[in-house]
């Protein structure tokens, strides 16, 4: 028997509190976050070397289409974090409230919505995929090419969906290393497939597509074994005890789901407003799209790192944390995109060159790297108190705030800077618009702390309640384990 899982398991006998429920939350915060951005930006920075072998092949189509299939690609993976939030929450929440049983059956109902919901959509997209990349502005070869790419990789939409839905329950338990570690292979997995495939075996385009797919099976392989083979955390309920879950899992999923797609829905209006500009435009916003990931990933796994630390603190209504952790993140938000800005002012050069684009693709490059990048003090803001929304039970507001900077912190800035600027003027409004909504939600965020320290509530109304015995009411004994 390995020594964490049995640790693990003794301290959940002993009733010991949850792991983020004491300490420093400044180191949870950070360890959190840094375990996080190194499989997150492993990913990104496969996808960027994706697209950077897929330049070398010297046809600027081929670039473009992959930024039209990403758009799209986006929206699927948008919605299976929406759902990887609320198993993150209510399987932390659950830990933290000392019910170990509990969590285990809400990581495999968890599991099970995941794979039905995006099965589903998958299924429901794909006879209007030619309709969808067309409506983004993608045309004649271009067309064809994004078409087929997504044909090959939208079909896998449910691996990497569960593979990302064991993400949400390792964060939850606070294995930061393990979660790490399925993003991580995931990354390492597609690092080694891209160029065998897209070089060795000349396939192109469609080897960059295969190889996504290959890496997304090694993600959920990982990501099973450290869940359930380590943690014991996947408990498939009965019939019963997943309807039981259903409620307070879509309760959570339903909000995270609408603020998930908001930014590939504003990212969708950019995408649209661009393309009037040419190839070498979209091109150009594809590299964009690549380098903002590898950049900010530390930011975007700050979101989904101090979720689960809200959640085992609320779960045990130790609420005085709260606030703490709040002002953690917002902390390592300043200084991370600060220091990364000044790295890409310095380099814009190199790095618009390092992906061989042309002269307009090079000038949208270069003007994200100077100016446009620093909106992301604000994204992150948003971010990161979008992650307290969801977490404490306040999910409209970070769905609000989140449709908000994708409609009208979006539309209006993005419409004005094209009218203006041309392409240049697509990347600046589109930048422009996160100030004011990140401003806004970090302010109510923090009211929306101090009303729950006010208020203390005793219980989580978003879980079942506490059962009047001592047996959960996702009973161990009326449950299927996985084998």
């Amino acid at each position: 028997m390995s020594e964490e899982p049995a640790s693990g398991r003794q301290q959940a006998a002993a009733g010991r509190p949850a792991k983020f429920t004491t300490g420093s939350t400044l180191r949870h915060v950070v360890v959190m976050t840094a375990t996080g951005s190194i499989g997150l930006i492993a990913i990104f920075v496969v996808d960027a070397l994706n697209l950077f072998y897929i330049s070398l092949l010297g046809v600027q189509e081929l670039a473009a289409a992959i930024g039209f299939s990403a758009t799209l690609l986006f929206f699927t993976v948008s919605i299976a974090i929406g759902l990887t939030i609320a198993c993150g929450a209510l399987v932390s929440r659950c830990l933290g409230r000392g019910s170990r049983e509990e969590a285990a059956a809400m990581g495999g109902a968890s599991m099970v919505f995941m794979g039905v919901s995006t099965g589903t959509i998958t299924l429901a997209a794909w006879p209007f995929l030619g309709d969808l990349l067309a409506l983004l502005g993608a045309e004649g070869e271009t067309l064809e090419l994004s078409l087929r790419f997504l044909q090959i990789v939208i079909p896998s939409t449910p691996i990497v969906a569960l593979g990302m839905c064991t993400t949400g329950i390792l964060r939850g338990v606070g294995d930061a290393k393990r979660a790490m570690y399925v993003t991580l292979g995931s990354g390492l997995a597609a690092a080694v497939f891209d160029p065998i495939l897209i070089f060795g075996f000349d396939m192109g385009l469609d080897g960059a597509a295969v190889s996504t797919v290959l890496s997304r099976i090694v993600m959920l392989a990982i990501g099973i074994h450290g869940a359930h083979a380590v943690h014991r955390l996947i408990r498939l309920p009965d019939r019963e005890r997943l309807a039981a879950a259903f409620r307070p899992f879509f309760a959570i999923a339903l909000p995270s789901v609408l603020t998930q797609i908001a930014t590939p829905v504003g990212n969708a209006y950019v995408t649209a407003e661009i393309s009037a500009f040419g190839v070498d435009a979209v091109a150009g916003w594809a590299i964009i799209g690549r380098l903002t990931p590898v950049a900010f990933g530390v930011i975007f796994a700050l979101s989904g790192a101090v979720g689960p630390i809200l959640g085992q603190n609320y779960g045990a209504g130790r609420f005085d944390r709260l606030t703490a952790v709040m002002r953690d993140s917002l902390g390592v938000t300043i200084a991370y995109v600060l220091a990364v800005w000044a790295l890409l002012a310095i380099f814009a050069g190199p790095v618009a060159a390092l992906f061989g684009a042309g002269a307009e693709a090079r000038d949208l490059v270069i003007f994200f790297c100077h100016f446009a990048a620093g909106s992301f003090l604000f994204n992150g803001a948003i971010f990161v108190s979008s992650a307290a929304f969801n977490n404490l039970g306040f999910p409209t507001y970070s769905t609000l705030f989140n449709w908000g900077r994708s409609t009208l912190g979006t539309i209006p800035f993005v419409w004005m800077g094209a009218q203006l600027w041309g392409a240049t003027g697509v990347i600046a409004g589109w930048a422009l618009g996160a100030v004011v909504f990140g401003v806004v939600s970090v302010l109510v965020c923090f009211r929306v702390m101090r009303k729950i320290a006010r208020s203390q509530p005793q219980t989580d109304d978003t879980l079942p309640p506490p059962p009047p015995s001592a047996q959960s009411p996702f009973s161990a004994g009326k449950a299927a384990t996985l084998p």
